[in-house]
Order: C-alpha cells, then sequence, then structure tokens
C-alpha cells in the first residue's frame, strides 16, 4: 500500500487533536484520524478498496455474497463471457456450472 503523503500525514494529526480537544481517548481518536485519511485516500484511487479485493467469507452460500464479491470469484475462475454478466443470479449460476465442469473434468482424468 502507497506510503501517506505529507498532506496525509498533516490531515491526520489535525483530526487527532481535534478529537482529543474533544475529549476522545487517545486510541479512539487515532483510530478515527486514520479511517478519515484512509477513506479519503480510497476515494481518490490512493489506495485499494476492500469491495474490489475479496471474495467474501468462503463459508456463506453465494447467494448471500454481494455483486462485487460475486464478480471477484468469477474473475478469478476465469470464466468465459464473464463482462455479461451482471446480474446476481446469473454470476451465481455460472460460479455453479464452472465449477460443476471442473469437478467432472477431474473424476474423468483419475
Amino acid at each position: 500500500m502507497p506510503a501517506w503523503t505529507e498532506s496525509d500525514e498533516d490531515q491526520y494529526e489535525a483530526i487527532r487533536d481535534s478529537e482529543l480537544e474533544r475529549g476522545k481517548p487517545q486510541d479512539a481518536a487515532k483510530e478515527l484520524a486514520s479511517r478519515i485519511v484512509n477513506k479519503r485516500r480510497r476515494k481518490e484511487g490512493r489506495t485499494p478498496s476492500k469491495t474490489t479485493q475479496g471474495t467474501g467469507n468462503p463459508h456463506r452460500r453465494l447467494e448471500n455474497r454481494s455483486v462485487d464479491e460475486l464478480r471477484n470469484i468469477v474473475r478469478q475462475l476465469k470464466v468465459e463471457g464473464r463482462s455479461k454478466l451482471t446480474r446476481k443470479d446469473a454470476l451465481v449460476a455460472a460460479i455453479r456450472s464452472f465449477r460443476n465442469s471442473h469437478k467432472s473434468k477431474k473424476r474423468v482424468d483419475e
């Protein structure tokens, strides 16, 4: 992850000091300040966003995952035609179809 710039550090210190003056504990003030700075950095595209990286909890059903998580799974599996898959139910169906087709290929190879 790219390091903070000088302006990020300045903003962090200003927010932290402001929160300390308002009576917040030091740990809470530091956490709030870093969250605010990191949120601004994400909006500016200077740091990765969690929604564009993860595939969700592997123990959750596919239907309970977000569309972003499903898109990331489809991308990892390198499913053909994934750019045309826009609806959640289509993404789930494509993932299941891909996984089932690859399971049957493994059985044939053994």
